[in-house]
């Protein structure tokens, strides 16, 4: 077995945690006797084999990746585990030196290309962060590397100065800014002296291994697997291309906010759209008029589709490529972030045989991955489940699944005859959108037929009038409706840089909670939460993934009669409230209470009634 050749050694690592209390010495032994053979794991994990060495790289470990590898527990607290980090902010400790958790929005990206090569920095685990006139500030993973350091005297001609971060981070940025950043310098190098062959794709897409971008020169499919690997990586739902007047910027969206990642020089802006369109088969010659694609690709063995729309904007076209990840969209019901009560409420919905139930939020709420969970939830073999969806977001072989196509007829309501001549038991109405639409599914839902169907208004009592409005019988809309799921996504507040506070008394009252009330009743007005002060992990924003807040309203004959005159959407809220109903702002106020989300994030997704 090949190991590492750096001084920081294995076994200097577990004697180090030794001292330090971070590891046992019965951990140390075991950590030792283990390591060959999680080293070999790691390699085959990175498509290493043995008596292969992989293109502009070493195949080394670092003694931090095998122990954190390993799920070692802390002995001081079993509840946590030893990371890259825990070992590497010891070695920095016992090298005096500044531990540092590196920033890709912060790094100058043509910076660390001008001092080192990438083969070099790939064997030394080392990044340039930042240089002046005399010296070059340095992330490594090993700082008794001599190397290193005699290297970047001889050949920088300036004095490093070495920081330590995890080498999983200095090699994560070696690709992105030696990957992404050098394919499109060089693109922009190829453009401007001729055309850029792009190739001839197949619709179904394979992306290559970063080893093996690496060994490619074609740029402009470089930058692009780059890209969409980083996209991925990131958990981002969509990727913005943007031309300005001066270059292009791309934009990607992690957890419902857009952030900033890269920008484009403007002559390579083109070539990139047209890479991207051969891939989800688009016309390239076409700029002016908006056009419409998919991407399907592979991604850590499960398949991964990009939705691909180009518009023309004011300094060119602009394309959005919308990311559907099954581990995001496809999730159980009890993972969506219902209370018990709201959970058990919607399962005995979906386990109506007949019925109409319907999901209900502005677009991005995560209807989808509602109406996913409650589909896996019926499907069975003596079950037939039919969606229509436009267009279908994710394949699954235990539905079937049409798509509306507009352009030959197939609207929802002309699929959703045919559909009712299929012998379906469940049907999936992707978006009731018109009068004809809305009453074919309430009489499938009368005639025997479990419906779902979404709908884009902004609580549950309003889908409610929403369908009168469209034209549905009000006694059929009473007669078939089961319940309604209005729904948010707030985003989670990041473990890593989590503190506790109180709301203050003004806070309270935005909420909506009684604040005099309390004070009338002895109770001091406070509220203990938790907010994100900002770190890398969550890009500064505090908050990092995203659960769902529900409001669920069941049909009973109160609500019943309610619908049969016509009552207002108000109306009908109020006596649901009073039956128990628990609003979005309610079930937003009751994560926060709990600690899993913000003030700011409660406020900025759900309105009081």
């Amino acid at each position: 077995m090949t190991k590492s050749t750096h001084a920081l050694t294995f076994e200097a690592v577990c004697r180090l945690l030794v001292q330090r209390g971070l590891l046992s010495p019965e951990q140390a032994r075991d950590a030792t006797i283990r390591e060959d053979r999680t080293r070999a794991a790691l390699l085959r994990a990175r498509g290493h084999r043995p008596g292969r060495r992989a293109l502009g790289a070493d195949p080394q470990v670092h003694p931090a990746e095998i122990l954190a590898a390993m799920d070692l527990p802390l002995p001081a607290d079993p509840q946590k585990k030893i990371t890259e980090r825990t070992v590497m902010e010891a070695v920095a400790e016992a090298a005096n030196l500044p531990f540092v958790t590196l920033d890709p929005l912060k790094i100058d990206a043509k910076l660390a290309p001008q001092y080192l090569s990438r083969p070099f920095a790939r064997r030394h685990t080392a990044l340039v962060v930042a240089a002046t006139e005399t010296t070059v500030t340095v992330a490594v993973a090993d700082p008794y590397d001599r190397a290193l350091v005699d290297d970047l005297v001889t050949y920088v001609k300036r004095q490093p100065t070495l920081v330590i971060a995890t080498p999983s981070d200095i090699q994560r940025l070696i690709t992105d800014l030696y990957g992404f950043r050098g394919a499109v310098t060089a693109a922009e190098e190829q453009v401007g002296g001729g055309i850029v062959d792009i190739g001839n794709l197949e619709r179904y897409v394979k992306l290559k291994r970063v080893e093996d971008i690496e060994a490619n020169d074609q740029h402009i499919v470089n930058a692009v697997e780059y890209l969409l690997h980083y996209a991925l990586d990131q958990r981002a739902s969509d990727i913005h291309i943007e031309p300005q007047r001066e270059q292009s910027i791309v934009r990607m969206r992690i957890d419902g906010v857009l952030h900033k990642v890269h920008t484009l020089p403007k002559v390579v802006h083109p070539a990139v759209l047209s890479r991207i369109k051969m891939l989800a088969r688009l016309d390239i010659a076409e700029k002016r008029r908006p056009q419409d694609g998919r991407i399907k690709t592979e991604r850590a063995n499960r398949e991964v589709e990009l939705r691909v729309s180009t518009i023309s904007v004011a300094f060119g076209e602009k394309m959005v490529l919308r990311v559907f990840d099954p581990e995001n969209v496809l999730r159980d019901l009890g993972e969506l972030g219902m209370t018990d009560k709201q959970l058990e409420i919607s399962r005995s919905f979906f386990a109506r045989p007949n019925g109409l139930v319907l999901v209900t939020g502005p677009t991005g709420s995560g209807k989808t991955s509602s109406l996913y969970a409650a589909l896996r939830a019926v499907a069975s073999p003596e079950v037939n489940v039919v969606t229509i969806e436009d267009p279908i977001e994710i394949i699954l072989d235990s539905l079937n699944q049409v798509a509306v196509q507009p352009k030959i007829g197939l609207n929802f309501a002309e699929a959703l005859r045919h559909v009712l001549r299929q012998d379906p038991d469940v049907v999936m109405v992707g978006e009731v959108r018109d009068e004809d639409t809305a009453n074919i599914a309430t009489q499938a839902a009368l005639t025997g037929h479990l419906v779902l169907a979404t709908l884009h208004t902004n609580d549950s009592s309003t889908a409610i009038t929403r369908l009168l409005e469209l034209g549905v019988d009000p006694f059929v809309l009473a007669s078939t409706l089961v319940g309604v799921v209005a729904q948010r996504l707030v985003r989670l507040i990041c473990a890593d840089c989590r503190v506790e506070t109180f709301l203050t008394p003004d806070q309270m009252s935005m909420l909506g909670l009684d604040v005099d009330a309390l004070s009338a009743a002895g109770q001091a007005p406070q509220l203990m939460v938790a907010m994100g002060e900002g770190c890398v992990k969550c890009r500064g924003t505090g908050l990092v993934r995203r659960t769902g807040v529900f409001e669920i309203l069941a049909v009973d004959d109160k609500i019943r009669k309610l619908i049969v005159g016509r009552a207002s959407a108000k109306d009908i809220l109020a006596q649901a409230k009073h039956d128990g109903l628990m609003s979005l702002r309610e079930a937003a106020i009751k994560k926060l209470g709990k600690g899993l989300t913000s003030f700011e994030e409660v406020l900025r997704v759900t309105v009081e009634a």
